[in-house]
């Protein structure tokens, strides 16, 4: 080999060494959070502290045993499986819509879907706070479920629109001249070729109605959600208290994600 080559060979070797350690380190930097959070939830001190002298899980049985912590619990979990779900069908609609409409202004359509990831949540919060309260649903479960299905379809829309821009169209037309109707095809043709697709959307829905905070703070009233309940504990007092419902809500992201890895690389070999 010429010195220019030894040398090209070098540089080559020194920027994948670079490369990697730049990875490494701001995957640490994200993650360092998980590292100081989780030990602290397993701490027997009475404030917070780290690293912890004792361990011991009176954390989690004070947050397992308080009543408001529980119905926190149960409405986060039955107000994103709701909003998902709903969020599933109509955003997985309105992204055929889009994708194989005719209709003019299909991109204005398609930027008012996205738009609640462009707007602040400051500023969709009041505007959600006054329509709310123009039809007398603010406070209500209805309302909070209107406002995070809202915030969950663009990710929906997003998702299933790429999905099905890469579905063979001929697949449909074939199925409508063997006489089959739209629903049919969608429902037994389509959407069994999109279920990777369509879970990988519901997971970000989910997560999305899960972790939102400003606008349940806004027009929650007396609903309580996880992210909320945390929200008011921390203006009032750190407790280590919330390290442990922390540490809960990492163990769920880190499920769903798995979650969707799996279905999106899974289906990606087959």
């Amino acid at each position: 080999m010429t010195p220019q080559r030894d040398w090209d060979a070098l540089l080559g070797k020194l920027n994948k060494v670079l490369l990697t350690g730049a990875g490494i380190g701001v995957l640490f930097f994200l993650i360092f959070p998980v590292f100081v959070v989780v030990p602290m939830s397993f701490s027997d001190a009475s404030s917070l502290k780290f690293p912890p002298t004792e361990f011991s899980f009176r954390w989690y049985q004070q947050v397992f045993s308080n009543t408001d912590w529980i119905n926190a619990i149960q409405t986060s979990f039955g107000l994103s499986l709701l909003a998902s779900s709903i969020a599933l069908v109509l955003g997985s609609l309105a992204a055929y819509g889009l994708v194989r409409g005719t209709m003019r202004g299909k991109k204005l359509l398609h930027s008012n879907f996205i738009a609640p990831l462009i707007i602040p949540p400051v500023i969709l919060a009041v505007a959600l706070y006054m329509g709310l309260a123009a039809i007398g649903w603010l406070g209500s479960f209805a309302g909070l479920l209107l406002a995070h299905t809202l915030l969950a379809i663009p990710y929906v829309v997003l998702i299933m629109s790429v999905a099905i821009q890469a579905f063979d169209i001929r697949i449909e037309q074939v199925a409508f001249t063997l006489g089959a109707s739209w629903l049919t095809m969608f429902t037994r043709v389509l959407l069994p070729n999109l279920v990777p697709s369509a879970m990988a959307a519901w997971i970000f829905a989910f997560i999305t109605s899960f972790d939102e905070v400003v606008i349940t703070n806004f027009i929650a009233g007396t609903y309580d959600t996880i992210p909320k309940r945390m929200f008011n504990e921390l203006i009032l007092q750190v407790s280590p208290g919330i390290t442990a419902i922390a540490t809960v809500l990492i163990v769920i992201s880190l499920v769903l994600m798995s979650i969707f890895a799996k279905v999106t690389f899974g289906s990606k070999k087959r």
